[in-house]
């Protein structure tokens, strides 16, 4: 489990969001000692006065001559007067003494103003009563009414710090987005152009890091995109320059006499070994582009592909269909890989050959796997027979040029998807297995 995050936008906001946190209980701890714990030492005081008028008043009672009529009378009266209200203890508790909460700093606080033992409770319903009990006056419990104690005075402070702090997390995320904004154009650019796709000139804006960034990326794209056009207008220029002398030759030997039909027919099949090597070179160098896209059921591709095979194939093509649906490819370009693998299996396999196809929901991903019976490729050659003009050890004397899992592997990876090699499970050779994704895989991609 990973404590930190790995994205600069990520990162900015936790950032924001700790030093925000630290101002925070800043703020909080300044507010308590400066604003809160003043106000409540100032209400202390005047309630410890009220009760030190109130225990005055009992010691002059107790030693003035008059009746105790006359000395109930006055007590009630001067309680009335400073809205102190007088219970016993069981009074008290019938009162709302046992719904009032303890605080310790006020006891402490009123402890040492009245220098005596002093107990204070406040009870918070829809009137505030503080609720003291001292020394002073054993058995007795005195309930004040305040009025100015109001919790929701200090509501504003809470708000204001609730406010600054969710205003801060906000505009530190929209700063955060703001800045990455361009490295996110800079990202899709570049999964764009890793596909074979060369978007417009992203705009150079944000920072001058950012700028720098991007206009060296806007360079590097422009240099790959006439690198790319380059390299297809040489092949286009080599095929054709080659295609014509082939097709002279081509005719001549088609005039020539019938006893040598022999040597015709040799030379015309190297021909079109040349011509195939050729439209090889053109397909490894073909450019498509997403406006080439559709939605496509690759079921029909599969179909249409297995149903043009040459008659002169000795191996016998089985397929399992699977329920999948529609997604976003080039079709041409599919078929040309299904129609590599297949021949693949062809030349290198024996004489069983079985595609099938399946949709991972999982993973948002339509499959497609053509097994054979043959020998397979050693795992060690897996990297190797992907490379352009390489063949695995078997093939090593045949003919073709090394391309045809090239191309595979190149329209498969510009698709989105990947391609895997495998043991068959029910052939028991080689199984090639290509994934594309879906068009909401895709779409969450870009």
């Amino acid at each position: 489990m990973r404590l930190f995050p790995r994205s600069a936008f990520a990162r900015t906001v936790a950032l924001i969001a700790l030093l925000l946190l630290i101002n925070q209980v800043v703020s909080y701890i300044m507010v308590g000692l400066y604003v809160v714990k003043p106000s409540m030492q100032q209400i202390s005081s005047a309630v410890a006065k009220q009760v030190q008028g109130i225990v005055v008043l009992d010691q002059w009672l107790t030693d003035a001559e008059m009746t105790s009529t006359e000395k109930r009378l006055l007590a009630e009266r001067y309680l009335a007067a400073v809205e102190v209200e007088g219970y016993t203890e069981s009074q008290a508790l019938t009162n709302g003494l046992a719904d009032a909460s303890t605080y310790n700093f006020l006891s402490n606080q009123m402890s040492q103003q009245l220098a005596s033992s002093t107990e204070v409770r406040i009870s918070q319903d829809d009137i505030y009563y503080v609720w003291i009990k001292t020394e002073s006056l054993p058995g007795y419990w005195l309930r004040l009414r305040l009025d100015t104690f109001d919790e929701a005075r200090f509501s504003p402070l809470m708000f204001y710090l609730i406010l600054i702090g969710a205003l801060s997390v906000l505009g530190g995320m929209w700063f955060s987005n703001w800045l990455n904004r361009p490295l996110k154009a800079l990202q899709a650019a570049a999964r764009q152009i890793g596909r074979g796709d060369y978007p417009e000139q992203l705009p150079e804006r944000g920072s001058t890091e950012v700028i720098a960034v991007t206009r060296a990326f806007n360079q590097m794209a422009q240099g790959v995109q006439q690198l790319e056009q380059d390299r297809a207008l040489l092949m286009a220029g080599v095929s054709h320059d080659l295609r014509t002398p082939l097709t002279r030759i081509r005719l001549a030997t088609e005039m020539m006499p019938a006893s040598e039909d022999y040597l015709a027919e040799g030379i015309i099949g190297d021909i079109d070994d040349m011509n195939a090597i050729i439209d090889q070179f053109i397909d490894y160098v073909r450019v498509d582009t997403l406006s080439d896209n559709d939605c496509e059921n690759i079921n029909y591709l599969v179909e249409d592909v297995v149903g043009h095979v040459p008659e002169s194939w000795h191996t016998h093509i089985d397929v399992h269909y699977g329920e999948v649906p529609k997604i976003p490819i080039r079709a041409i370009s599919i078929k040309r890989v299904l129609l590599n693998l297949l021949e693949n299996a062809e030349r290198y396999g024996g004489d069983k050959t079985l595609v099938e196809t399946g949709y991972d929901s999982a993973r948002e991903r339509v499959w497609v796997t053509v097994s054979d019976n043959g020998e397979g490729i050693p795992a060690g050659q897996v990297e190797h027979v992907l490379q352009p003009f390489t063949q695995g050890d078997k093939a090593r004397a045949t003919k073709g040029s090394g391309l045809g899992l090239a191309i595979v592997k190149r329209i498969i990876e510009r698709h989105g998807g990947r391609i895997t090699f495998g043991r068959s499970q029910r052939l028991g050779g080689l199984a090639i297995r290509i994934e594309l994704p879906s068009q909401k895989a895709v779409q969450a991609a870009n």
